[in-house]
């Protein structure tokens, strides 16, 4: 069998513009699934330090993307930190700039609203300069447009947009929908996946249907 990419590696292909991100993030609350890139001509390793914005681990909330996603130059996700408190007649953050002010205020990171933990799913397409804020859910085989804030969460195999990102349609219908959710070709060992590839890319989506049906009855 020909070569199959290595998820272990940090550059996949020779132009070296796509990351396979989880080899170069180092934040213990980002979890990063295999073949998911990051795509930027000037520093697509610099992902952590230049796309995860307010990101402090001992806040508690994580970010965790799932397997095969890519996401486009400049996307953004802002993590809890980034928020102010909203529960009081101000927002402004007293706290953090110290002397008198830090000593009748409580603790910054605890006066915050939790959002909890922003999720992607598997096989998610995140367009170019999109913002990702904190605690947003995102469903495996979505899409989201370029230039979209999004703001809550969005369901699998559907396409959002604009600021605040909208739905605007449904990927597949449902059937197809829901068999791809069964069939989970993300968890696919690497031989098996390659089998698979000309039903993935196959525009013929009543074939596809017939061939994903066979093999979940296979495996019944």
């Amino acid at each position: 069998m020909s070569y199959i990419p290595d998820p272990n590696q940090v550059f996949p292909n020779e132009y070296k513009t796509s990351c396979f991100i989880k080899n170069v993030v180092k934040a213990p609350n980002i979890i990063i699934g295999d073949y998911t890139y990051y795509d930027d001509a000037q520093d697509p390793t610099g992902f952590e330090k230049n796309n995860v914005l307010f990101n402090y681990p001992e806040f508690g909330d994580h970010l965790i993307i799932g397997k095969f996603c890519a996401i486009a130059s400049g996307t953004r996700f802002i993590m809890g930190p980034a928020n102010h408190r909203i529960s009081s007649v101000t927002t402004y953050p007293f706290h953090v700039f110290g002397g008198a002010w830090q000593e009748n205020t409580p603790p910054h990171l605890d006066q915050l609203p939790r959002k909890g933990d922003t999720v992607l799913g598997n096989d998610v397409w995140i367009g170019r300069e999109c913002v990702i804020m904190p605690g947003v859910k995102i469903g495996d085989g979505a899409i989201v447009a370029a230039c979209s804030v999004v703001t809550g969460d969005i369901p699998p195999y559907t396409v959002f947009g604009g600021n605040p990102a909208c739905f605007i349609k449904q990927r597949f219908d449902e059937e197809l929908t829901s068999l791809l959710l069964q069939f989970r070709w993300w968890n696919l060992a690497p031989e098996a996946l390659v089998e698979v590839l000309p039903m993935l890319c196959d525009p013929n989506l009543e074939k596809v249907k017939r061939e994903i049906k066979a093999r979940l009855t296979s495996k019944a």
